[in-house]
């Protein structure tokens, strides 16, 4: 499934870069290992965001959740996909499908707003995946 980043989901594609989080494979006790985060050449992220905003900069954010099948993480991202941002200007949110794994990236000036946005994104994350297991693995479409 492939729709407009910020607008939706986009296929394959991937986190990372600067100032990205990241989880790996489930490990064998089930649970998804946490990655270290990854920083730019100097604090507050890339030399090129610090360019285009000297006293602001660029605060990224990236996080990737392993699914079963890639169509449990297809239906995820088009649960959560419809959310707008409240304050879509300082916040940008991009969610992408590859493979089993939802990627989601966000851009934000502010680090308070861009915080606010991923703890409601966590939260209907837990929501999707809580009705999903519920209801057991999909039907294949």
């Amino acid at each position: 499934m492939q729709r407009a980043a910020d607008a939706g989901c986009t296929g394959a594609g991937g986190p990372g870069g600067p100032g990205s989080a990241s989880t790996a494979a489930p490990a064998s006790g089930g649970a998804p290992r946490v990655l270290r985060a990854q920083h730019g050449p100097e604090p507050g992220g890339d030399a090129a965001s610090k360019a285009k905003r000297p006293g602001n900069p660029l605060h990224i954010f990236a996080l990737s959740v392993p699914f079963p099948s890639p169509l449990e993480a297809d239906i995820a991202c088009g649960s959560l996909a419809p959310d707008a941002e409240p304050h879509p200007g300082a916040v940008r949110k991009e969610l992408t499908v590859s493979g089993s794994v939802l990627a989601v990236r966000w851009r934000a000036d502010d680090s308070r707003l861009l915080r606010m946005s991923i703890i409601n994104f966590l939260d209907q994350l837990s929501l999707v995946m809580r009705t999903m297991q519920r209801f057991g693995p999909p039907l294949s479409r």
